[in-house]
């Protein structure tokens, strides 16, 4: 039941600022097309550097579905740096996270998070530009990025904004805010006091097995924070969580290989410890340069109370449960609805018409479905093609080149295999 309690009372904490941030987050794709982020980014001077990651900050796209947007960016004209600038700083907030940061770690986390992925974008994005021979940076793009389908009228994109922000990214980031949720309720519960009392007078120890740890791991950066609070709750200090915040999202084995495939080895190294010497940087400022008090737990008194049955807020309780079933639609789109086919796609193979299948790697969202999608639908002689996130499959429909839709959708950034 102290599970439960502490998992509902964390729940309620982040759902109305979640719901809000998703709202902003909606709002932002429906309102601006992906063209005048395309036209603004693309460049190779230090400008465009800064330009990446001033949008990437309040961008919400998570680890794995910046990845196809910093490919296009790269093939749409945007430089090395910059492109390395963006894949720093998108994945480490948003606008929703940003909010829910707020809701459980306190003001001075919500503002230091975003200033923290900003300056480590900057500089990892500075660096890789400083590490490229000229030819390099002023390479460009044998294609040009174009915009994705937009809503006409005003109506139609607020529509536009909900279906975005209610539905699509509830589906992209909703499996890891409920894993983070139950991982942050399992430690606040059943982990002892004293667990971390010994890291907790080490923190530069305590930040290099963060780093560690959350570079293998994939983790958004909303379902980052209600692990983030319950670490500290047992000891860790504010400094380390903040590794964890901006680590935990943005280094991954993931983004490591395609940007080593995209922009070089070099630049992926680069990319690397901008994220883990940045996070750390910050991390130690926190713990040793500022005030203490501006980082205490508002929640912390809460969590304890809820595991001894405190009563939930009857607004937060409703948020929640509107939070609660966008998450069930968005499991059950995923993975029921998910796994039949197209009408087009079944119409032909019942007809007997060349239908294959791909295996593709990497999909973990919504964002690299739609990508994977559009790639392989621009190939010379596919007429249907139906995208299987679940699976992470490609049913493809017409006489078409194996090799050519391999080639599609490893430039799209993902790797591509007949099943």
């Amino acid at each position: 039941m102290q599970l439960l309690y502490s998992l509902l009372f964390m729940l309620n904490e982040m759902s109305p600022y979640i719901l809000l941030g998703f709202l902003f987050a909606g709002l932002m794709h429906a309102f601006v097309p992906q063209r005048t982020f395309a036209r603004h980014l693309a460049g190779t001077g230090p400008l465009a550097v800064v330009k990446a990651a001033l949008v990437g900050v309040p961008l919400p796209l998570c680890s794995c579905g910046v990845l196809p947007t910093a490919v296009a960016m790269r093939r749409g004209g945007a430089s090395r740096a910059a492109s390395t600038s963006f894949l720093i700083a998108t994945p480490q907030t948003g606008a929703d996270s940003i909010a829910a940061t707020w809701s459980l770690l306190g003001p001075a986390f919500a503002a230091v998070r975003p200033l923290a992925a900003l300056v480590t974008a900057l500089l990892g994005g500075m660096a890789v530009g400083a590490s490229e021979t000229p030819a390099a940076a002023a390479e460009a793009s044998s294609s040009a990025a174009t915009d994705e389908e937009q809503p006409t009228g005003f109506g139609r994109k607020c529509v536009a904004a909900l279906r975005y922000g209610y539905v699509d990214l509830v589906q992209s980031i909703g499996g890891w805010l409920v894993v983070g949720l139950v991982v942050a309720a399992v430690i606040t519960v059943y982990v002892p006091h004293d667990f971390f009392a010994s890291l907790g007078h080490r923190p530069l120890l305590a930040m290099l097995a963060v780093v560690v740890v959350a570079v293998p791991m994939y983790v958004c950066a909303t379902g980052s924070i209600p692990i983030a609070m319950s670490l500290m709750i047992k000891g860790l200090s504010p400094g380390t969580a903040l590794v964890l915040l901006m680590a935990g999202p943005a280094a991954n084995f993931a983004s490591f290989t395609l940007i080593a495939r995209e922009m070089g080895r070099k630049a992926a190294i680069i990319y690397l410890a901008s994220v883990a010497l940045g996070a750390m940087a910050f991390g130690l400022a926190i713990d040793y340069l500022l005030p203490a008090q501006w980082f205490a737990l508002p929640a912390a008194a809460k969590v304890q109370a809820a595991c001894c049955g405190w009563h939930f807020d009857a607004f937060a309780t409703t948020c929640s449960a509107i939070l609660l079933v966008l998450l069930a639609y968005a499991l059950a789109k995923r993975y029921l609805l998910g796994n039949a086919h197209s009408h087009a796609v079944a119409e032909a193979e019942t007809a007997e018409v060349a239908v294959a299948t791909y295996k593709v790697e990497g999909m973990h969202c919504p964002h690299c479905q739609a990508t994977v999608a559009k790639a392989i639908a621009e190939v010379e002689g596919v007429s249907e093609v139906d995208v299987n996130l679940a699976r992470g499959e490609a049913t493809v429909v017409g006489h078409h080149s194996a090799e050519a839709v391999k080639q599609a959708v490893s430039k799209a950034g993902f790797d591509c295999a007949e099943a």
